[in-house]
């Protein structure tokens, strides 16, 4: 157990505005974006308050990373500018990659009773920052359940657990994305590649997420250090949890909004694009 992968420090959501006015928990964002490299951002949208979430988030342009929204109650209608749309449910999620443009909305639907689920950022390295952008919608039938030997379960949304592969696949930071839900008392471990940035997100319940450890309580991520394996205990309520990876980017970061690319003169660029109509890359404006 000497080589388990430690805590390095633990994040508490903070309140934020988004959108056009959704309030919601934001786990990472902030100062401590360079420690996740290359996670940028992690929100948290949980209440059954419409005032909290109806003003949803209206037609807006990425460029430089990937959107992961996983959706685990209520129902989110999703629009974008390469013509996918849908409805996200309970149990599904869309893996969205802006890379050079993309300009979309998600609008909760209906507006009312409880709406909860996870928006992530993933950084893109430099040279794939312009691809070509591409939307993945993945339905709960297609996101696998492992059963746990304690009765606990894990849904593989991207990455592999044992032999078992999520539906997200050639992903470029090679990432892992888990939702694990732990029995009272119970313990979990698993094995990351050494190199790679892990944390977890506290959906439920309380756990302790390293050996002799404390207690960590829901709305808060986990970072872990370098190492092999993380090796989690549930409460006594037991403990559901997040737990996503993927592979440092290490390069410079310049955050402008729904725009991260590598320098100002970059985000100065794509906003310019987009007041000008030229933000969608075409064979004409490319």
């Amino acid at each position: 157990m000497g080589n388990d992968r430690r805590i390095s420090q633990i994040f508490k959501g903070k309140l934020t505005l988004e959108g056009a006015g959704v309030r919601l928990k934001r786990a990472l964002g902030y100062y401590e974006v360079p420690l996740f490299d290359p996670f940028l951002l992690l929100d948290d949208f949980h209440s059954d308050n419409p005032d909290d979430y109806r003003a949803g988030f209206p037609w807006h342009p990425h460029r430089g990373i990937e959107t992961v929204t996983y959706l685990l109650h209520g129902s989110i209608r999703h629009e974008d500018s390469m013509g996918n749309g849908g409805i996200i449910s309970p149990g599904e999620l869309q893996w969205m990659t802006a890379g050079s443009g993309i300009v979309h909305s998600e609008m909760p639907e209906p507006e009312s009773g409880l709406l909860w689920g996870f928006q992530l950022w993933v950084n893109l390295p430099a040279r794939y920052k312009m691809m070509p952008p591409r939307y993945r919608g993945v339905t709960r039938q297609e996101v696998p359940v492992v059963a746990l030997e304690d009765g606990g379960e894990l849904r593989v949304i991207a990455g592999v657990y044992e032999k078992t592969k999520g539906p997200v696949r050639d992903i470029v930071v090679e990432p892992q994305y888990l939702d694990v839900r732990l029995t009272a008392g119970s313990e979990f471990e698993h094995r990351f590649k050494i190199g790679s940035k892990v944390f977890a997100y506290v959906v439920d319940g309380e756990g302790v997420f390293d050996d002799g450890g404390e207690a960590v309580k829901a709305e808060s991520a986990v970072l872990y250090g370098d190492g092999g394996p993380v090796r989690i205990s549930a409460g006594k309520k037991g403990v559901r949890f997040l737990l996503i990876s993927g592979m440092p980017i290490r390069e410079p970061i310049a955050w402008g909004g729904p725009i991260v690319m590598n320098t100002e003169i970059e985000v100065d660029k794509a906003f310019r694009e987009y007041n000008e109509g030229t933000f969608i890359k075409t064979k004409k404006n490319k």
